[in-house]
């Protein structure tokens, strides 16, 4: 091996970065200061007496022997290579290196150049760190996700079976109420019994929207069936209804144009029925409900309208979500179920539902279905 000039050997002492020479067996020919000053040694340590092989931890080893050396008869070169390199003093030094093979057979030589990645492996054990955090995070919102789908399902089957078995009871108590009202009851019992068949209504009522969001929510969308009616006459019959369930209120029914038209006329009782109820408990007890009707075009049309404190705007964004409460004036606002059973009612007859709501011209909901479904 041939010696270097000294103007040599210094400028290979004075670069950035470890460089080292081996013969064919990792038998180091030469080193400079560097890569001796970063492990410890001095060139007389290394230089004829160690195998670059051995300053290598045992996994860098199985390393070389696996990809480093059939690499490097392959193509003759290799480029960062990240190996754990040994001090003298036992500790581990992480170094990139990359490798150039001079000339073939068993009198080949290897030029290695390396550089010590003390920052490049804190940062890639910051990444991997992150990266394990990131998926444990998903995997935490993929659980929660899981388990809120299967809470929400066994509420709703729950909903379901509770909502259909109180129907037997409901009926038993609404047939012993007709069996009262038959033996002529004094006016005071008149007045209990009345105020019972309102309950029952009422509690039915609740027991078909329990039922029909239940439907809703698994898929199943709610059933409709539709038939040729005057949209007039099955709204004024409703209202007629509503307004024996509320004698202390004032409703109006308007009519425009002819009212023959193709939907479930007991569906649009249902929305109706909802609607009023809805203006009726939170609009001004002073004032009228209005209700409209229109089969005029391309669309029926069905308005409720109440006077009151409008609806604020954050509550607009989810009004018509099951189970969503929110406040008006402090009137304490529940949408519960209504007005999503409503919007569902509608979708069913392929139309839409939309509200305004505002202090000064009160609240409208307003639904609209096409002529052609």
């Amino acid at each position: 091996m041939a010696a270097l000039d000294p103007d040599c050997e210094a400028l290979l002492d004075g670069a950035p970065c470890g460089l080292m020479e081996t013969d064919a067996k990792g038998v180091f020919l030469r080193v400079n200061k560097p890569f001796c000053a970063w492990l410890g040694y001095d060139k007389a340590d290394l230089v004829g007496k160690k195998r670059l092989q051995e300053l290598l931890t045992m996994g860098a080893r199985i390393f070389h022997q696996t990809h480093w050396a059939p690499l490097l008869e392959m193509q003759g070169s290799i480029s960062e290579l990240k190996l754990d390199v040994r001090h003298r003093d036992g500790s581990s030094v992480p170094m990139v290196l990359n490798v150039v093979r001079h000339g073939q057979g068993p009198g080949h030589t290897q030029e290695v150049a390396a550089f010590v990645a003390h920052d490049r492996d804190k940062y890639e054990q910051e990444l991997l760190l992150s990266r394990k955090r990131l998926e444990a995070h998903v995997a935490e919102v993929e659980r929660l996700q899981a388990e809120t789908k299967d809470r929400a399902l066994f509420a709703e089957q729950m909903i379901g079976i509770v909502s259909h078995d109180l129907r037997n009871p409901l009926s038993a108590v609404h047939t012993g109420i007709q069996v009262l009202y038959r033996h002529a009851p004094t006016d005071n019992q008149m007045r209990v019994l009345s105020r019972m068949a309102q309950s029952v209504e009422r509690a039915n009522r609740m027991v078909a929207d329990l039922l029909d969001f239940t439907v809703a929510r698994v898929g199943k969308g709610i059933a409709i069936n539709t038939r040729r009616v005057d949209l007039h006459e099955v709204v004024a019959q409703s209202v007629a209804e509503l307004a024996l369930a509320f004698p202390e209120r004032t409703l109006r029914h308007e009519t425009l144009g002819d009212g023959e038209c193709s939907v479930d006329p007991d569906r649009l009782s249902q929305l109706v029925g909802n609607l009023v109820a809805n203006a009726v408990a939170y609009g001004d007890a002073s004032r009228e409900v209005s209700v409209k009707t229109s089969v005029l075009g391309p669309s029926i049309q069905i308005s409720v309208h109440n006077w009151g404190p409008g609806i604020p705007h954050h509550v607009l964004s989810s009004l018509f979500q099951p189970m969503v409460r929110g406040t008006v004036a402090g009137s304490g606002r529940s949408v519960g179920l209504g007005l999503f059973i409503i919007l569902e009612i509608a979708r069913a007859h392929g139309g839409t539902v939309n509200v305004e709501s505002s202090d000064d011209r009160g609240t409208t909901f307003l639904v609209a279905i096409p002529v052609q479904q």
